[in-house]
């Protein structure tokens, strides 16, 4: 069975969903409650709403800190990775040791994968992570200073939201040259 949880976060309510191998999905914030739980059940609609589990609580924690913009680490949340393709985890794994306030490239993180020719098979994987923030696929800039893209909610600008809460350089920079 799938549940949910929403939690209030400094710039909005995020929500997470986690089944029996842990979490499943991870929404962003959202300006009121009502639209995360809408959000969220589109993509789970069997999930029910239950306060978060004792090992998902420090997740949340995290991630209201990081909305502050603390540093937090959220490496050690638990997911659910048979739900997602082989390649796809070993971006995720890549993309998750990114610490806040830095960056990877695409091309950088298909490096790490062995084959600088997989950049667009990275952005591809990005766009699909069903767990943002807490795999920090706004970590994940183009090259040459580029922002690049980003699937929630907003684009780009929330992207760039998140990095700038986290002081990220890649923030200023594309605010600079857009």
């Amino acid at each position: 069975m799938t549940k949910y949880t929403l939690f209030e976060t400094a710039i909005g309510w995020a929500g997470l969903a986690w089944g029996e191998h842990g979490l499943v999905g991870v929404h962003l914030p959202e300006r009121e409650p009502g639209i995360a739980r809408r959000s969220l059940l589109r993509r789970f609609a069997d999930a029910v709403e239950a306060g978060p589990t004792e090992d998902l609580a420090p997740v949340v924690e995290a991630i209201r800190a990081l909305m502050r913009g603390e540093k937090a680490d959220l490496t050690g949340a638990p997911l659910d990775l048979a739900r997602v393709p082989a390649f796809n985890a070993k971006v995720y794994e890549i993309a998750r040791r990114i610490p806040p306030g830095e960056t990877l490239t695409y091309g950088e993180i298909a490096v790490r994968l062995g084959d600088k020719l997989l950049a667009r098979d990275v952005g591809a994987a990005l766009g699909q992570n069903p767990w943002p923030i807490v795999v920090p696929c706004h970590r994940v800039t183009a090259a040459g200073g580029k922002l690049g893209g980003f699937s929630a909610r907003g684009g780009a600008r929330t992207k760039l939201r998140l990095l700038a809460i986290e002081g990220a350089p890649a923030a200023a920079q594309a605010e600079l040259f857009g």
